[in-house]
């Protein structure tokens, strides 16, 4: 994520997407999340968040089905 950040030119502007819960297989925390931890004070940067709520398309059955999985302490869903 520093190399990416770093590397932008003057005036450039980037969205970087991502899901915090993302996890690193090295046991590492995830780059977004660090980046949100060590930036989220500077002037001029800024962060979303979405849920559900804010989808206006299908995607939100799927965004809200993975949110229920995740409360539900990963079981399978019932069909």
């Amino acid at each position: 994520m520093k190399m990416f950040l770093t590397r932008l030119g003057i005036q450039s502007k980037a969205v970087i997407t991502g899901c915090d819960s993302d996890r690193s297989p090295f046991g590492r925390s995830s780059g977004l999340v660090e980046a949100r931890n060590i930036l989220g004070d500077v002037e001029g940067l800024a962060f979303c968040y979405f849920n559900e709520r804010r989808v206006v398309t299908p995607v939100r059955l799927i965004i809200k089905a993975y949110e229920e999985h995740a409360a539900s302490g990963g079981r399978p869903r019932e069909r």
